[in-house]
């Protein structure tokens, strides 16, 4: 059986993985994936699901009431996720009939 490759903590922030999953997945559920970071900024480990559903909103980043370097770190992570799903998009749909694997 190969061995299974498992991205670092620190490319899976820096690139948008957490953000993306959190904002388009997790936050309008009320949820969101936690990684435990240390003071000098690296990412150590996954830390939990954070647990909000209780909240008629869910949680949200406010991104439109941050300053522009924020909103550019916000939008350069999101055009890179957007990068990495077309490169797959073609050969899925071919595969699945979809980019998301329907449940059938």
């Amino acid at each position: 059986m190969e061995e299974i490759k498992r991205i670092d903590l620190n490319e899976f922030m820096k690139n948008g993985y957490l953000q993306e999953v959190n904002r388009q997945f997790f936050h309008p559920l009320g949820l969101a994936l936690e990684i435990i970071v240390e003071d000098d900024g690296k990412a150590i480990s996954l830390g939990g699901i954070w647990d909000d559903r209780d909240s008629k909103e869910g949680i949200y980043y406010d991104i439109k009431n941050s300053d522009d370097e924020r909103k550019k770190s916000f939008k350069r992570k999101a055009q890179y996720i957007t990068e990495e799903m077309n490169k797959r998009k073609e050969a899925r749909i071919e595969l699945l009939g979809d980019i998301i694997e329907p449940i059938e």
